[in-house]
């Protein structure tokens, strides 16, 4: 007899899940993505420069990058055109940046050169596939069709927990919702993780807006200008003040265990400790949250966490080992909550 293979709402609640990392800080992270614009709007430009970017470790539209290898498959395109605009955009090569200009389609053969390529290239980040229609095997446009031939993709990034960035048309007509103008059905954008959408505010001005929905971002609209010396579209927004993302409680609690060693006790007991720490008002009913999803933190600070449900209630068990402790406040001397930022 089959059976679900099914969690618990607590097992869930308690365990410590990889963190989503981010390839672009805030807009392109591990999963399935579409980039979808009008032809001749500078789509493949942005893909090269997000590319490049990557490989070389440097800012794309005004956002970090983790630096790794990127592979653009350029399917519409010959090396010698690649060669011209990569002379049109950059004068220093890297080796972290592969192209190559033919593949097999879903489902016949691109997943495993996909899946090689990681194999020898293991800190592969992203891969950019230009155009969607250049591997599809089927000519249906159906929802069915779209969601089937895209999830393939979707499994293939979660699996190997890159971000794969498939370049796509919009529609002729023009739509309130920018959404609605990618090409084919909505299988396309349900199946996705994030979908970016490049609009001209009038055909040929190179004044553009990059409109962003998914599921790990905030969504959000990006005004942009194409520099035709640079080949680059450039951020034109005014720049806003980020939001802090200090994690008060994680620094105290580092600051705590790091005298103590090891700690087991109650949430309530913990904010009772954390208090000889920090004066700010820390919540018991946040502990867990905050220690589960920030394992990942807590660990390169040499911190082990489990949570344990007992007969006299659920316990907080903490361990502090220096050895391991892969931070730089282990030997900055006197630490304080104030002079220790957690990124979270």
């Amino acid at each position: 007899m089959k059976k679900f293979n099914s969690k618990s709402c607590e097992e869930i609640m308690t365990t410590v899940y990889k963190p989503i990392e981010f390839v672009v800080d805030g807009l392109l992270a591990q999963g399935l993505y579409i980039l979808a614009g009008a032809p001749k709007v500078g789509k493949s430009w942005l893909a090269l420069d997000m590319c490049l970017s990557i490989a070389k470790g440097e800012k794309v539209l005004g956002q970090e990058t983790a630096q790794g290898t990127a592979l653009y498959l350029c399917l519409e395109d010959s090396y010698a055109r690649i060669q011209n605009r990569l002379y049109e955009i950059t004068d220093e090569p890297t080796e972290n940046l592969h192209f190559t200009v033919m593949s097999e389609s879903i489902g016949s053969g691109l997943e495993e050169q996909i899946e090689n390529f990681k194999k020898e290239h293991s800190d592969l980040k992203v891969v950019f596939i230009d155009t969607l229609q250049m591997i599809r095997e089927s000519t249906d446009n159906g929802y069915g069709s779209d969601y089937k031939e895209l999830s393939v993709l979707k499994n293939l990034a979660d699996k190997l927990e890159i971000a794969i960035v498939v370049v796509h048309h919009t529609r002729k007509c023009s739509d309130s919702e920018p959404f609605n103008m990618i090409s084919g059905s909505t299988g396309i954008s349900g199946c996705v993780d994030e979908s970016m959408v490049i609009v001209e505010t009038k055909r040929g001005s190179r004044n553009a807006k990059l409109y962003c929905v998914g599921r790990d971002i905030e969504n959000a609209e990006i005004s942009l200008q194409f520099d035709s010396d640079l080949k680059k579209w450039i951020v034109t927004d005014e720049p806003t003040a980020s939001k802090s993302k200090d994690n008060i409680f994680l620094a105290a609690l580092y600051v705590y265990i790091q005298k103590k060693i090891d700690f087991t006790g109650t949430a309530s007991e913990l904010v009772t400790a954390l208090k000889s720490i920090s004066n700010e008002i820390f919540y018991p009913n946040r502990v867990t949250r905050d220690l589960v999803q920030n394992g990942y933190t807590l660990r390169q600070y040499g911190i082990d966490f489990l949570y344990k449900r007992t007969r006299n209630g659920r316990l907080i068990i903490l361990h502090y080992d220096r050895e391991r402790d892969s931070s730089d406040s282990k030997t900055s001397g006197e630490v304080t909550v104030n002079s220790l930022a957690l990124k979270v």
